[in-house]
């Protein structure tokens, strides 16, 4: 029997269903690709087992027949495309698992693939964001909260400013990242300069 572990979610990616006069105006998830090469530093893992075959090699071609040499080589290369998988798979079933949400009123993260959390961040809380643009489009916007509230980074991961300590949640490898990240400036914007109305003493004695 199937089972979708979000299925409680009235509206995907967020808790409950938005107020009203809320709006959601964009959600996203990270790119699977992105994410492994930003977060599991895919070509750095690659580069150690290429540097590997290449070090056996020269180590062995000077003792053995090149043919003999190259094959007790290539292992290591065959180990690198499989954990070049894996790394991707870690990677997909991470961006999955994930829904950036961006409102009229609050950033909303749903992070996690083995424990799922939701992250609200109303504007009013958010000092500022920070976009990491790649040439691919692709990008992070790392955002910096107001307060004491602490995030621990091992929890966020890989939703996180890489090595920014304390932790800064982030919209990590988001397709269209400048884009997101303008509307989300705009909407902060215009959040944060809306005057707050509260009623007068006189309007609060006959509204009781």
């Amino acid at each position: 029997m199937s089972h979708d572990d979000f299925a409680i979610e009235p509206v995907e990616g967020l808790p409950g269903r938005p107020p009203r006069d809320e709006t959601i105006l964009w959600q996203g998830r990270p790119s699977a690709w992105s994410l492994t090469k930003a977060a599991l530093a895919f070509w750095w893992v690659m580069g150690y087992f290429v540097f590997l075959a290449l070090w056996r090699l020269v180590a062995a071609i000077d003792i053995m027949p090149v043919g003999q040499a190259i094959a007790i080589s290539v292992p290591f290369l065959l180990l690198a495309v499989i954990v070049g998988c894996l790394l991707y798979i870690t990677a997909w079933v991470q961006a999955r698992a994930t829904v950036y949400t961006v409102t009229n009123k609050r950033v909303a993260m749903r992070v996690g693939a083995a424990l799922t959390i939701t992250l609200n961040l109303p504007y009013t809380q958010i000092s500022s964001a920070d976009l990491d643009l790649r040439k691919d489009g692709t990008g992070t916007i790392a955002l910096t909260t107001t307060g004491d509230v602490q995030f621990a980074y091992l929890v966020l991961w890989p939703h996180v400013r890489p090595w920014r300590f304390p932790a800064r949640p982030a919209l990590r490898c988001i397709p269209e990242a400048e884009r997101v990240a303008r509307l989300l400036a705009e909407a902060a914007e215009a959040r944060v300069t809306m005057p707050q109305i509260a009623p007068s003493n006189s309007a609060a004695v006959a509204a009781e």
